[in-house]
């Protein structure tokens, strides 16, 4: 067994303490997320210039985003596989190694083809991150703080984001768009402290050590819940697609704004999104899943007119914070609410099922790209947008707690023989989704 996670602090103490004792997978989890953020979103940044580059309309630069997703399919499932056979932390550091090379090759690219290829490649990387960082990290918290966790890792989706907008907006200018691919190579660093400061998942390592272990395929059971989690998935994608991948595009084009314009929009949607993410977290935690994504989702349908619909800079910038907060950080979450569907044997299998799941909202930049000749890029996204929370709202009311799995291989505890504390009571109500 490592050093690092597998003497977990027990169920007592400070939310504050337990963070402190797990900093490092946390960290980690967190910058993978981060790096792999970077790495995709400086794309948005670039789509217009791009297009000019290789001579290309919007809606085949859209098509790069759309293949890019659908390589994560491939990445998601066979990560998954791969962690479930030989632990979550190799997988991890595999995947983090294979998106920053793919990300740095893209700036050779020497044609619309060659830029394609490169980013599917980058797409395979991006899906495996994911798979592995979540299960490693989910495995590794206490119970009491792993609705927390997982809203401060996916936190640093919106910290990849701003390092891209940075890069975009003071390093483009002078360095050309090549080396904001080259940028990507950096997070192969991450990989080192890896290797040194974060442990294999303790759940993972003690199945190895049971006489008789099921196969990821044999421990994967279809249920209600499974396909919940799966249209889930999907669905909140789907809506974060059209709020985000044109969503410069959009500053740029439609609202007209230049380079060094649309900095101060992508930093109320990223200070949102680093509130929201922990903040629904922790909504889930003391209320529940449902009525959770019922809240945000409830502001995030009106919200889409100062999002998109209005001219006055002041007001999309409310927007801009209030969809970083309400939309994006709805995702804060997604890692709790994948995890706890799956037993430790099958899970990074089920965590990399459910976000290829994902893959198919990739259509929403191609979708939105075609239909904005007849109404517009704003009333395209807008559209998208509410619908998407709609179709969430309506999953979200069907309660599937009697398909998740229970026990301590459920909910990746430790304990044995001992009641469950106060604190983890509202993990528990979060789980069975019926507060």
């Amino acid at each position: 067994m490592n050093d690092f996670a597998v003497n977990r602090p027990a169920q007592t103490g400070t939310h504050v303490e337990a963070l402190r004792e797990n900093w490092r997978i946390i960290f980690a989890a967190t910058a993978g997320w981060a790096l792999d953020a970077f790495d995709f979103t400086i794309l948005l940044f670039l789509i217009p210039h791009l297009g000019k580059v290789f001579n290309v309309g919007l809606p085949a630069m859209a098509f790069v985003v759309t293949a890019t997703g659908f390589a994560k399919v491939a990445g998601t499932i066979g990560w998954g596989f791969a962690a479930d056979r030989f632990g979550r932390k190799v997988v991890f550091m595999a995947a983090v190694l294979w998106f920053s090379c793919a990300a740095g090759l893209s700036g050779l690219a020497w044609s619309y083809a060659s830029f394609m290829a490169m980013r599917v490649l980058f797409g395979i990387g991006f899906g495996g991150e994911w798979t592995a960082s979540v299960a490693l990290l989910m495995e590794t918290v206490p119970a009491k703080i792993r609705p927390l966790a997982s809203g401060i890792m996916v936190a640093g989706y919106e910290f990849g984001y701003l390092l891209a907008a940075l890069a975009f907006h003071f390093l483009f200018p002078v360095a050309g768009w090549r080396w904001m691919f080259f940028l990507g190579v950096l997070p192969a660093l991450l990989t080192l402290f890896l290797r040194r400061n974060v442990g294999e998942s303790p759940d993972w390592e003690r199945e190895q050590q049971r006489g008789k272990r099921r196969s990821a395929r044999e421990a994967f059971i279809f249920n209600p819940a499974v396909f919940q989690a799966w249209v889930f998935s999907a669905a909140i994608n789907f809506m974060l697609w059209a709020v985000q991948v044109l969503y410069p595009t959009f500053l740029l084009t439609t609202q007209h704004l230049d380079s060094s314009q649309i900095f101060p929009f992508v930093i109320a949607y990223s200070v949102g999104s680093v509130i929201g993410k922990p903040l629904s977290g922790y909504s889930a935690a003391r209320f529940g899943e449902r009525r959770t994504i019922c809240l945000f989702l409830g502001v995030v349908i009106p919200s889409t007119v100062l999002y998109t619909l209005v001219q006055s800079h002041f007001l999309l910038g409310v927007g801009a914070f209030c969809m970083g907060m309400f939309a994006n950080g709805l995702f804060g979450i997604m890692p709790l609410y994948q995890s706890r569907r799956f037993p430790v044997e099958g899970r990074a299998t089920g965590i990399g099922i459910s976000y290829a799941m994902t893959s198919i909202s990739v259509v929403a930049p191609y979708a939105i790209a075609l239909v904005t000749p007849s109404l517009g890029l704003k009333f395209g996204m807008a559209s998208f947008i509410a619908g998407g929370a709609l179709l969430l709202i309506a999953i979200s009311l069907f309660d599937t707690s009697r398909w998740m799995p229970r026990g301590e291989e459920a909910e990746g505890n430790v304990e044995t023989g001992a009641m469950q504390s106060e604190a983890e009571a509202p993990l528990l109500a979060a789980g069975n989704a019926t507060r």
